[in-house]
């Protein structure tokens, strides 16, 4: 029940967002529909067990309760972007947290090089676009989303590597992490470069797609006799 409502209620944040460009009324169903996924997105996660551990929980309860306060400064009317940017800030931290619970920061190395390469690409092309007040902030919120994105991967290799049985949880995690740098990316070059055809759908539903799978990513594997 709880996992059929995250669909319904991201369609509508998404529906609500292309509907709105043509009749304002519509926003409505975009400010409902955009906080209450990521509210149902929160409640798997809480319920997901046996957890991976509790600490890998909290966190990545943590991050998605970031990247709620994040959806709803970013849809406030006003222009709260910086304030929207430090919330996902915050949650990219938690989530980095997260995952070096069980892995080494950057061990191996090329996943976080290849993470923050893409981040220096788009910022390169984006860069006179950004207005300078943003440049600062937004440089800063690029390098802990490629961490993100690059430990996220760096984990699951590592736990491929010794075989650990929570490898499809960490190869959620680090779908979830780098379909989240996707949606980021789609986002930047909509508002500094765009407006792209039809972006709030490429960037909501990635996003909602990356968040769907850090929340099952803290369903961990089960064995005879007890939990992972």
């Amino acid at each position: 029940m709880l996992a059929a409502a995250v669909p319904a209620a991201a369609a509508a944040a998404i529906a609500g967002a292309l509907l709105a460009r043509v009749d304002p009324a519509w926003l409505w169903l975009h400010w409902f529909g955009k906080p209450l996924a990521t509210v149902l997105i929160f409640a798997l996660a809480w319920r997901a067990g046996p957890a991976v551990s509790p600490r890998y929980r909290r966190l990545v309860l943590a991050g998605i309760a970031c990247s709620l306060a994040g959806d709803v400064l970013l849809m406030l009317p006003g222009d709260l972007f910086v304030p929207g940017l430090l919330a996902f800030l915050f949650a990219h931290a938690c989530f980095i947290a997260a995952f070096l619970g069980d892995s080494r920061f950057a061990a191996p190395a090329w996943p976080l090089a290849a993470s923050l390469a893409y981040g220096a690409v788009n910022l390169t092309l984006l860069w006179g676009a950004i207005a300078a007040p943003l440049r600062t902030p937004v440089v800063v919120y690029v390098v802990v989303l490629a961490c993100m994105g690059g430990q996220a991967v760096v984990r699951a290799l590592a736990m491929a590597r010794h075989g650990d049985a929570q490898v499809p949880a960490a190869r959620l995690a680090a779908g979830g992490a780098l379909v989240f740098m996707l949606s980021d990316s789609v986002l930047a070059w909509d508002r500094f470069r765009g407006p792209l055809p039809w972006a709030s759908l490429w960037v909501l539903s990635a996003y909602y797609l990356a968040l769907w799978w850090l929340a099952r990513s803290v369903q961990g594997a089960t064995f005879e006799g007890g939990a992972a």
